[in-house]
């Protein structure tokens, strides 16, 4: 019993050695090799630029390669938090069609949730607060104590959590990877599939049809609450009224 329970401790102090390696060897490179520093400031110029035809432009520069350079850039985003999935979603479905984009913005996204939630689980809290912020973290937190497992669907309805928190914050609780990856999966589906539908027909600014996306699914998301916070409130209730008839 000893023996499995120091090679389960040994195998999991090499794969926090070995994340750990790749986190510092990817910083050493940003700021060691000029064309990497270059490549990744240009992502995030071009997520900033909040425009779909700079995402699909440079996808599609990438020719044969653009599928996993897709892939790459949601991996990226999701450990990157909070860069905009939805500008990449939106660009794979003008790409190659909505529901083959949506099959790739999904699980690009998955994988990219499931590095977030083990990047957590190896290294702590400390390394996930330093990668996003405490105060984002501790909000989720908040959520996942009121809410439990659904925080996940919830907060990916909501416009104003990002989604790549919520992955973190799951890796610090004592969820375990199969529902998390249940949880996400559905969770970020409906969102995926409307996002690839309207990306296939978008042109130009995508403003005010994001805003209207956004504003459904808050809506949605909010009715949703609205209605654990009256169950709760009713279950609180209905126990008080039973201690005060039993006595």
């Amino acid at each position: 019993m000893e023996k499995k329970t120091a090679k389960r401790l040994s195998k999991a102090a090499k794969t926090r050695i070995a994340l750990i390696a790749v986190l510092v060897l990817a910083v050493v490179c940003y700021f060691a090799i000029p064309t990497f520093n270059s490549k990744v400031n240009g992502v995030f110029v071009i997520f900033s630029s909040m425009s779909v035809d700079n995402v699909i432009g440079y996808i599609r520069s990438y020719g044969v390669y653009a599928v996993i350079i897709s892939f790459l850039l949601m991996v990226f985003q999701s450990v990157a938090a909070p860069l905009p999935a939805f500008l990449i979603t939106f660009a794979n479905a003008a790409i190659w069609g909505w529901w083959k984009g949506a099959i790739l913005s999904w699980s690009s996204a998955m994988v990219g949730a499931i590095v977030c939630f083990y990047i957590a689980r190896i290294l702590g809290r400390e390394a996930v607060e330093k990668l996003t912020t405490k105060t984002a973290v501790s909000s989720v937190d908040k959520f996942f104590e009121r809410y439990g497992k659904s925080t996940i669907l919830i907060c990916r309805l909501l416009p104003f959590v990002s989604f790549d928190f919520v992955s973190y914050a799951a890796g610090l609780t004592s969820m375990s990877l199969a529902s998390f990856l249940i949880a996400t999966g559905v969770g970020q589906l409906p969102a995926t599939i409307v996002y690839s539908y309207v990306g296939g027909m978008l042109t130009g600014s995508v403003k005010t049809v994001v805003t209207g996306l956004f504003i459904a699914f808050a809506l949605f998301a909010l009715t949703f609450m609205l209605k654990n916070i009256y169950n709760d409130r009713h279950k609180e209730d209905k126990a008080v009224e039973e201690v005060v008839n039993n006595d």
